[in-house]
């Protein structure tokens, strides 16, 4: 069976490896990519996409045009020294790419209502749209959407943008709590797990030379340069973490991951902007069953290892 999935990215390099492995696993069908700001201008996002699309001979995946900034209108730090100024490290998608037809943000509702209770939406970028979605249409806009799985935050562990927020929840606080608040049957994936799914550089120089898929050419130039950056940020660090593979490789692999059951809000302002809030007391506070969500705690990181090679090892490429 393969899962409906509409993906929500700022491809970015750990992004554009969370779409080369969407587009790879057999048990994924990606109905729409929502492309907006983030690791990039909202421009470049979009060229991204169609790039990695054109390469997988998946033009035909409806590409959605996302927001060019925060709903609090702040203005945006974008991160080149980790993810390269075009988003892929040090390439460049050609600019062939960009005749691409795009679709404008009411094209997720036609998506939710095609693919309605059989549809999982995944967000690996900032959480903006998502927000605009329930700001727009009302709380019920995504009601038929079966799940949602997130990539964001950080549960008593440090934070990646300050000592305590994480990048997705820290850029777009509002949108962040906004969708922890109206979204329903939520599956977190902080950086408490995000940050130890550590792939080394053996395995991708193996990859980069083996890999019998159309994405081969970028596999090493962009996870070279994206590792660079980790080895300043943390020293010590034997790989770099691919955040945005996980909530994807959860959803078609279930015991992947161990979550626990909390309420799920965000700070939107202050020295603690950004920070994801649950309470993990020993008996937290009764709240309503509608609003529980699930934090992924524990991770089995060497089957994360394991499924990611096998799915760029794939030789069967595009058959499901």
């Amino acid at each position: 069976m393969a899962y409906n999935v509409l993906l929500v990215a700022d491809p970015g390099i750990d992004d554009s490896f969370a779409i080369m492995y969407a587009l790879l696993n057999p048990q994924i069908n990606i109905v729409g990519i929502v492309s907006g700001y983030g690791n990039t201008p909202k421009e470049q996002s979009v060229k991204n996409t169609a790039y990695l699309l054109t390469l997988g001979n998946r033009e035909d995946i409806p590409i959605i045009a996302g927001t060019a900034g925060p709903l609090s209108g702040e203005p945006i730090q974008y991160y080149p020294e980790i993810h390269g100024k075009e988003g892929l490290g040090p390439l460049k998608p050609p600019e062939t790419i960009k005749n691409t037809h795009v679709y404008d943000i009411n094209k997720i509702l036609e998506i939710v209502k095609q693919y309605k209770g059989n549809l999982v939406i995944v967000s690996v970028g900032r959480l903006t749209e998502l927000a605009l979605m329930f700001i727009l249409y009302g709380n019920n806009a995504l009601l038929d959407v079966t799940a949602f799985y997130i990539m964001g935050g950080a549960f008593l562990v440090p934070g990646n943008i300050t000592a305590e927020a994480e990048a997705n929840f820290y850029v777009d606080p509002i949108a962040a709590n906004t969708v922890m608040e109206k979204a329903h049957n939520i599956y977190l994936y902080p950086l408490n797990i995000t940050n130890k799914a550590i792939i080394t550089p053996d395995i991708i120089n193996f990859l980069g030379e083996n890999s019998p898929t159309p994405f081969k050419p970028l596999i090493k130039p962009a996870f070279d340069y994206y590792y660079k950056a980790y080895q300043k940020n943390v020293p010590g660090i034997q790989g770099a973490p691919l955040h945005d593979v996980v909530p994807l490789m959860a959803l078609t692999n279930p015991d992947l991951v161990k979550y626990i059951p909390r309420r799920v809000r965000v700070e939107e302002f202050g020295t603690a902007k950004g920070k994801s809030i649950a309470d993990f007391r020993p008996k937290p506070d009764k709240e309503p069953a509608k609003s529980i969500d699930y934090i992924g705690m524990e991770a089995d990181i060497p089957k994360f290892t394991t499924n990611f090679i096998e799915i760029f090892m794939r030789g069967d490429f595009g058959k499901v």
